[in-house]
Order: structure tokens, then sequence, then C-alpha cells
């Protein structure tokens, strides 16, 4: 079994460029959740030159619409999105905004690869159906932006040892295609 290696953010090259596809990883610090509406929103404010509602420079976006907490929680399931709904914006905003990091579930894109591998960028993969488990990792929880978008809206989460696995290193090796191949033989 490997070591489960520890990641805070903000992400810097450096410290997810040891990172392999399939290592165990307990993230920690601050992440922003969006989905694929927030994503659009995000994409059409710097296609115009404006300034993005959060710097996402070095961060990690997590591809989640959270449940609504319940009393005295800071938030409820959240578990994760199917990345693919993102890949036409993750591009984007690994090259124009510095996102280095993504969470989510599912293969993504031939681009989005390619991207992350030009931007030293990493695709992180939770669980699904573990909602209910990520939301104990969350500390604190506050939308920042597109509230209209209810649970869709940019939230603001502090984490604490968020399990998670890499599921696309830096190189673009792909556990996606790894797995496959291991089973394959």
């Amino acid at each position: 079994m490997s070591e489960i290696k520890k990641l805070t953010t903000p992400l810097t090259a450096e410290a997810i460029r040891d990172l392999k596809a399939g290592d165990s990883v307990l993230l920690s610090g601050v992440i922003y959740t969006a989905r694929d509406k927030a994503h659009k929103r995000l994409c059409d404010t710097l296609a115009e030159g404006k300034p993005l509602p959060v710097a996402l420079e070095n961060q990690v976006i997590y591809y989640v619409g959270p449940a609504p907490a319940k009393p005295g929680q800071p938030i409820g399931s959240c578990g994760p999105t199917t990345s693919s709904r993102m890949d036409s914006y993750a591009p984007i905003l690994m090259r124009e905004a510095g996102l280095r990091g993504m969470l989510g579930k599912g293969p993504r894109s031939k681009e989005v690869v390619d991207t992350m591998k030009e931007t030293t960028s990493v695709y992180l993969a939770a669980i699904g159906g573990t909602g209910v488990s990520i939301s104990h990792s969350v500390k604190k929880a506050e939308v920042i932006a597109y509230e209209d978008l209810g649970t869709c809206a940019i939230r603001r989460l502090e984490v604490e040892d968020l399990p998670c696995i890499v599921a696309i290193d830096c190189q673009g090796n792909n556990l996606y295609e790894i797995g496959v191949k291991t089973y394959e033989k």
C-alpha cells in the first residue's frame, strides 16, 4: 500500500510535480466550489477582460453542488459532480486564471489533460456516493460569488484532510487509462 500524501492549498507546481496518478491524498486548506454554470460565468468574465470574483491562481476548484447544511454544520452532503461537464471551461481557467487543481469524478477530455501538462496542474478524484463522509472534512463554508445559482454558487471551503486520489497527474498519467490496462492483463 502506498503512502498517503498530504497536500495543502494553495498549490504550487513544485508541490504537485511529484504526485503520481493513483496516489492517495489528504487535501487541506482553502478550496472553491463551482459547477458548469459558475464556470461559464467565470470564463465569460475573463473573455470580457474583467476581474474574477475569486483569485484562482494556484487554487483548487471542487466540482460540487452541496446539499444545504444541517443546523450546526458548515455544509451538507457534498459529493463530487461529473467533471467532464467542466471540460470546455477548465483549459481557459488553467491558462488564463492560473487554476492549479481540480477535484471531481470521472475521466477528462484530451484537451484538459494536455492543458494540465502545459500548466503543471493536477486532477484529483473524490469517490462518488461519499458526500456525507466528505462533508466531515469541511470545517467552514461560505458563498462568495453567484449566490443566485443556489447550490451551484461559488463557495469558499476550508477543508482538513479531504480524502481524494490523483486521477491525472501533471505529466498526463491518467488513472482512468492505467487502471483499465492493469485489469486487461
